[in-house]
């Protein structure tokens, strides 16, 4: 076992606060009122700006992956700025436990923790891989269903969100109206475990109405699919405030929802075991989380279909014959297949201008982002395709103006199809 591994006990759940880095606001609210709900005390980092990425540096090599460094930074800076009780506080990754330096994570960060003189603190890895074991931290079949729900909850106010945002006559209302939301649905997911099929229904013909309500004035706006490697693909600390700078440029986002990452993830079990053999149990195991989330995702697929004036996400099945296209299910490092897959999804569905957000050096999504690039081309002739790297020594200028070069590619090609 690993010189510094420090379990969570029972005992610790009663009193220590967890703490979880950010990249998802909005989903990740709504995951740790259902973490609540089973006595779990947790909090969300949100502190962001050039003091972290130095917090990470300082007590980690800087040859670490980008998303890496600004975990270790935001644990770190929270830990030492006296707020948290050292001897009563754990931290929590989100891994998958593939093979890239993701799996990594945990070893540095214990590193880190015991160079600040604080080994005491237990680092948890939420994993379904099982990467380690903590007999306070357990995930329960009710926990995992409530889990799927407030990622599905996160995916569908995000898509609303983003198609509403470039068009509302009130610049804020919908950033208002998902805070608004995002407080009612913890409330109620974090109101004793009781999840009613029925209310959930309601809650995403509502949530759609709500927007779809919202003051618009329709225009011309190039449409933007954001895809890449988790963390600076969602993070809007880890990319340097992406989307904002998109909006300022007049564009409409569509980010694909983390409800087909848990999917690849199953998806990527069974792949293991046609390929490779392993344990039968496990693929089982997959299969009923495949179909759970395959029920969940088609609910709310077809409360979104009921308002035609929103774009809904392609279902995960059709997404994943999309990927077959393009490069094998064997290939999963990083994000793997599921990467491509979503930027032919992003194209079918008007968002042909894609930005491809990667970590500089991760070798797992170059191959797949970059490396894939002219499949993509081939298969869909109007793709603009802009890989953008992000590291604590990038330029922002440079990231911004190759953004801004592949949207005035975007705006050539309207006008010459006009």
């Amino acid at each position: 076992m690993e010189q510094y591994y420090i379990p969570f006990t029972k005992e610790m759940k009663k009193d220590y606060t967890l703490l979880i880095p950010t990249m998802l606001p909005m989903h990740f609210k709504l995951i740790i009122s259902v973490f609540r709900t089973y006595g779990y005390h947790m909090e969300l980092l949100e502190d962001d700006g050039p003091e972290i990425a130095e917090a990470g540096l300082k007590y980690t090599h800087n040859d670490a992956c980008y998303p890496a460094i600004l975990v270790i930074g935001q644990f770190m800076h929270a830990l030492e700025s006296g707020k948290y009780d050292p001897d009563k506080t754990a931290v929590i990754m989100f891994q998958t436990g593939g093979g890239c330096r993701a799996s990594n994570y945990i070893s540095l960060i214990r590193k880190a923790l015991e160079r600040g003189g604080m080994a005491q603190v237990p680092v948890i890895s939420f994993s379904f891989a099982g990467l380690e074991k903590h007999p306070g931290f357990k995930l329960t079949l009710p926990l995992l269903h409530g889990l799927l729900y407030a990622v599905l909850y996160g995916d569908l106010m995000m898509a609303l969100k983003h198609q509403v945002e470039p068009y509302e006559n009130h610049p804020g209302d919908a950033a208002a109206l998902a805070d608004r939301w995002t407080a009612r649905l913890a409330k109620e997911l974090g109101a004793g475990g009781k999840i009613r099929h029925r209310d959930i229904l309601n809650n995403y013909r509502q949530m759609i109405a709500d927007f779809g309500a919202i003051p618009q004035t329709k225009r011309d706006a190039v449409k933007v699919g954001i895809v890449g490697e988790i963390y600076v693909k969602y993070s809007q600390f880890g990319n340097n405030g992406l989307e904002a700078f998109l909006a300022s440029q007049g564009c409409e986002v569509m980010v694909p929802g983390v409800i087909g990452f848990f999917q690849a993830m199953f998806d990527n079990r069974e792949t293991d075991y046609r390929l490779y053999g392993g344990s039968y149990g496990k693929k089982i195991v997959a299969r009923l989380g495949a179909w759970a989330a395959r029920r969940m995702e088609r609910e709310m697929l077809g409360a979104l279909r009921d308002f035609p004036q929103f774009t809904a996400p392609s279902p995960f099945a059709h997404i994943r014959e999309l990927g077959d296209k393009v490069i094998g299910r064997g290939v999963k490092m990083g994000e793997g297949w599921l990467l491509p897959a979503e930027i032919a999804e992003l194209i079918e569905n008007g968002y042909s201008n894609v930005i491809c957000a990667q970590p500089f050096g991760c070798l797992p999504n170059h191959i797949v982002g970059k490396g894939t690039i002219r499949t993509l081309r081939e298969l869909y002739p109007e793709a603009n395709i802009c890989p953008v790297d992000y590291d604590s020594g990038a330029s922002r200028v440079n990231q911004e103006n190759r953004i801004k070069l592949m949207l005035a590619v975007a705006k050539e090609k309207e006008e010459v199809c006009v």
